[in-house]
């Protein structure tokens, strides 16, 4: 009487438990950094670091204060992520087999950004968080092609990406902006004002094109409209209520918020519903 041999465990079943566990990990870190740059467990926070480099007072192109809450959104929506992309069910989900690792390295710049960034490490601190725009456009376009099949993942996977991606968008502006009044640059020609009206009308215009791109994905292009909206109203509400106060930087600063949430839902063509990827018993 032979005993029953234990099943074979395939290379591609083993990578997808490695990609699981690699993510979840990857969650994990994203958001201890987080706390840690937030001063939760001692030491400068973000804000403080640099002289204040990154403070909501620092540039006329500085969020407000309550801006930076959405990172408890784009948090708990990578967590959510990470929970899913665990599931069994979803070990063999083709969109997440290549989604993951974009995201994963997303979650670590991420975590690079905040050590650059408390390090005063400012000219690095561009470079990662410039990194970290190109990742998620990568993820961005992946998930315009592949549509989700399920509205669970359409919020954990999709809307997080986009909102992670129109956010950090908006905050390469102000880090951009944050190092050069750092490092003491003049005022190149448009001055401060002129330069920060400018790169509004480009923030506008960023958003509107992102609408128009991702435009068959509802869930991606509103995710990536509404962050942008939001970043961009709490640049017009600092410039317009707090220090340093600018007038013209509010008004175009408020003006490109309300293009970039108008945006998604004039762009939005739901005509390809039917047009979801299903998957097939060769992809499982």
């Amino acid at each position: 009487m032979s005993s029953a041999q234990p099943e074979a465990v395939s290379p591609r079943r083993m990578a997808d438990t490695m990609r699981q566990v690699s993510v979840g990990a990857g969650a994990a870190v994203a958001i201890v950094a987080s706390a840690a740059g937030a001063g939760a467990f001692g030491g400068v926070s973000i804000a403080s670091a640099a002289g204040g480099a990154f403070s909501s007072e620092a540039t006329v192109l500085a969020p407000a204060g309550p801006a930076f809450g959405i990172w408890s959104v784009i948090y708990a929506g990578l967590a959510a992520f990470a929970v899913f992309q665990a599931l069994p069910s979803q070990a063999t989900n083709p969109r997440l087999r290549t989604l993951s690792w974009w995201v994963l390295l997303s979650m670590l710049l991420n975590a690079a950004w905040i050590v650059a960034a408390r390090a005063e490490l400012l000219s690095l601190s561009v470079a990662v968080i410039v990194a970290l725009v190109v990742v998620l456009a990568i993820a961005a376009v992946g998930l315009r092609r592949v549509r989700p099949t399920t509205v669970a993942e359409a919020l954990v996977t999709d809307a997080t990406v986009g909102a992670y991606l129109g956010w950090t968008a908006v905050a390469t502006i102000a880090n951009v902006t944050a190092v050069l009044v750092d490092a003491g640059a003049g005022p190149l020609l448009l001055g401060p004002t002129g330069w920060s009206v400018t790169l509004m009308a480009l923030g506008a215009a960023v958003a509107v094109s992102l609408a128009v791109y991702a435009r068959y994905n509802p869930a991606l292009t509103i995710g990536i409209g509404v962050a942008m909206a939001w970043g961009l109203m709490w640049i017009a509400l600092g410039r317009l209520m707090d220090d340093p106060a600018n007038l013209p930087v509010g008004w175009a600063a408020g003006i490109a918020a309300a293009i970039a949430f108008g945006a998604p839902f004039a762009a939005i063509d739901f005509s390809r519903g039917d047009h979801r990827v299903t998957r097939s018993p060769a992809q499982s």
